[in-house]
């Protein structure tokens, strides 16, 4: 099995050395020991660390803070603070740099591997759903594609439901040849659940397509939803539970 690599940045030099021993004890492969921030910077550009152990008050001053934002910005590298700070307005300045863990000095050998084993798993969870979410974008070109492969015909209509249609020509919902009222984000979220009819369309799709990405939660979704639902003259739209939502083909 692959050892995880560890930068340690900590200058005080009892507890840089007490963290090296701990960590190797534990399987982990301590690839720098910096004292300083400059140091530091350097280390991890050529090491490519898996994870870095961070010391708050380097140099007795918040530099381990602004090491923290500097790497998270540049170099996306999961970390942890190690602190015997209590101070309210260090410690609320440390989490908005969004730190994976923090370990308190004098540390515990156990509790420090299970922080790193924690900070590591959730890391690897956040870059897995990301990567589930640019796999899961549709884009408007993509969609319309999806649509005209749906006609019936050679007419630019897209069946579904019961008695449901899309016109993908005019981008306008009919049922029993009425138009439905739709606002643009509505005609968006339908478009998308039409144009994969019979597979669910994950919250994360809808806030990608319909939102662009940006300025949406899963109760975005679920308001839109639930306005759509209003609107049509029949329950089409069924729940798949914390998922999303999808049209029966």
């Amino acid at each position: 099995m692959q050892k995880h690599k560890i930068i340690i940045v900590e200058d005080d030099e009892i507890t840089s050395l007490n963290l090296n021993l701990s960590l190797q004890k534990h399987g982990y492969s301590v690839v720098a020991v910096c004292d300083n921030a400059d140091q530091a910077k350097y280390k991890v550009s050529t090491t490519n660390p898996d994870l870095i152990i961070i010391d708050i008050s380097l140099d007795e001053s918040n530099d381990g803070i602004k090491l923290a934002k500097e790497i998270k910005e540049k170099y996306n590298i999961p970390f942890i603070y190690l602190t015997s700070y209590s101070d309210d307005s260090i410690i609320s300045q440390a989490k908005l740099t969004e730190p994976y863990g923090y370990i308190v000095k004098p540390f515990d050998p156990e509790s420090l591997h299970a922080t790193i084993q924690m900070a590591l798993f959730k890391y690897e969870q956040e870059t897995e759903r990301k990567d589930s979410i640019d796999t899961l974008k549709v884009d408007k070109t993509n969609l319309e594609k999806m649509l005209y492969s749906k006609r019936s015909s050679d007419k630019p209509i897209v069946n579904f439901a019961n008695n449901y249609y899309l016109d993908i020509s005019i981008c306008e919902t009919f049922y029993d040849d009425k138009k439905i009222k739709l606002t643009k984000k509505e005609n968006a979220f339908l478009r998308l659940l039409v144009a994969q009819l019979g597979n669910v369309v994950s919250f994360e799709q809808a806030m990608n397509y319909v939102w662009d990405g940006s300025g949406a939660t899963e109760n975005s979704v679920r308001t839109l939803v639930w306005r759509l639902r209003n609107k049509l003259e029949t329950d089409i739209i069924k729940n798949a539970s914390g998922i999303g939502y999808y049209i029966e083909e």
